[in-house]
């Protein structure tokens, strides 16, 4: 008996993009709510994908239902019909085929095994701890393999998942639920702690959770943990049960991931990428190294390649989790799984205990006239973290035959306004340039950021909030 590979599909994506996906990937059969259903049977009708059914998730007429399917299963085998159940599940087989991020014309549709995500499951389970009496909240999407695998983890420990309602309702959804573990991107977080923050200085409480913060990592030391008693008014404001968060998908402002911690939250940084099912590495309740990604999964072999004097190269791993390789286009597979090891695109360096930090994407790295290397994402954890900052893209803008390192900023509307009322524009830019040239004191000269752009508009942003570097540059092109 054959068995189906699951194709997860942004449903942010454009119709073009959906129909695009759907060719690429040669699916036949598609689950979809009613809200989509107008637009499946548009592509349908076209005839250029390999689309032979829709199954609904609702009950609407003339069109079958995943209800229906499921009765349909239950009386085959209620018949004795066991196919189903004898199965044979094939470890070295195409399970999924999951689309990088970007636009469908340029992303890769990687496929993933059966053997690729259990190993790396069983890597999770090794490493974390998660019980059967945690409640996960569903955050990320199913489309990004931080999401789809890392549901599949917790299903796996028999933790109890529920769903967000929105990007706007989550800490609503985190008291509703009483969630004690949460697996998000460091975008979300960041937004939260500063939202925890100026509640602190609002009620005038700024010196008494110094203080708190002082006595718990005294106590700390000698195995006294009251943090969570200390801090159960802020943990409050996260439900109350939040114990355990993952950061994954960009680099998560040390800053930010200490303050959880020392709340009593234990936060760690994860690293992982499409193709390798995703997690590489990540940190643990053992080992916590703030703006590192800890040590390799246990089934991982990490090393640095042709690395620089400071020791920074491009991180290639190795495991049992690394792709199959990207579906129908030998030649791109070739181009980043070369001799056994997946080459990620990622610049960072190990420390003296072996643990890993990340320095920034080899294709953002800025290289100026003079051979210096600026890692944008460094300087980017730097910006995030003034209070009005909701994001920042720092780059390279050309002059004079070289690069001058430059930074966009979307300010917070509402944060600006409590704080400054109807403050004028210049004024604005004046406050935020001197935050700016702070920032540049703690800096080497060479990544001096010397030019600033201001705006409340966001970023284009991928479905999972990471910024579109590309995207942005060519649209502050046509602005220019």
């Amino acid at each position: 008996m054959g068995h189906g590979i699951a194709v997860p599909l942004d449903k942010g994506l454009p119709d073009d993009e959906i129909e695009m996906s759907l060719k690429k990937s040669k699916a036949e059969i598609i689950f979809c709510e009613e809200a989509y259903l107008e637009t499946i049977k548009n592509i349908m009708l076209k005839g250029e994908t390999s689309l032979k059914k829709i199954i609904c998730m609702e009950k609407i007429d003339r069109t079958e239902n995943i209800k229906e399917l499921v009765e349909k299963g239950e009386d085959l085998i209620s018949e004795g019909d066991r196919r189903f159940i004898d199965s044979k599940i094939d470890l070295e087989s195409v399970a999924e085929i999951v689309f990088t991020s970007g636009t469908t014309a340029l992303s890769k549709a990687v496929m993933l095994t059966q053997k690729n995500i259990i190993s790396n499951i069983n890597d999770m389970n090794k490493v974390e701890r998660m019980y059967e009496t945690d409640t996960n909240i569903a955050f990320l999407p199913f489309h990004h393999t931080f999401g789809s695998t890392g549901i599949l983890l917790f299903l796996s420990k028999g933790v109890r998942n529920v769903f967000c309602d929105g990007l706007r309702h989550v800490q609503e959804n985190l008291r509703e639920y009483k969630v004690s573990v949460f697996v998000c991107v460091p975008l979300l977080l960041e937004a939260m702690y500063k939202k925890i923050e100026a509640g602190i200085e609002k009620k005038g409480k700024t010196k008494t959770v110094k203080l708190g913060l002082k006595l718990s990592g005294i106590l700390l030391k000698f195995g006294i943990d009251i943090r969570r008693k200390i801090f159960k008014d802020i943990l409050a404001e996260l439900g109350g049960e939040l114990r355990f968060i993952v950061s994954g998908a960009s680099p998560l402002d040390r800053k930010v991931a200490k303050a959880f911690n020392d709340f009593g939250i234990l936060t760690i940084q994860g690293y992982g990428l499409t193709e390798t099912s995703p997690v590489l590495a990540a940190e643990s309740i053992n080992v916590l190294r703030y703006g590192s990604i800890g040590y390799p999964m246990p089934s991982v072999e990490i090393k640095i390649f042709e690395p620089n004097e400071e020791g920074i190269g491009e991180i290639i791993a190795k495991g049992p989790n690394v792709m199959l390789g990207y579906y129908e286009d030998e030649e791109a597979t070739k181009e980043v799984i070369i001799n056994g090891w997946y080459h990620t695109g990622d610049l960072g360096y190990k420390d003296k205990d072996g643990i890993i930090f990340i320095t920034g994407r080899k294709k953002n790295v800025i290289v100026l006239k003079n051979g210096k290397n600026v890692y944008p994402e460094e300087i980017e954890v730097l910006v995030n973290n003034l209070p009005y900052v909701a994001e920042s893209m720092v780059y390279g803008e050309e002059k004079d035959d070289d690069l001058m390192v430059s930074v966009k900023i979307v300010y917070n509307k509402d944060y600006i306004k409590e704080k400054y009322g109807n403050i004028e524009e210049e004024t604005l830019r004046d406050i935020v340039w001197q935050d700016i040239k702070q920032i540049n004191t703690k800096l080497p000269k060479y990544k001096y950021m010397k030019k600033l752009i201001l705006t409340d508009e966001p970023m284009i942003k991928t479905t999972t909030q990471k910024i579109k570097r590309n995207s942005e540059l060519e649209k502050m092109n046509k602005e220019k």
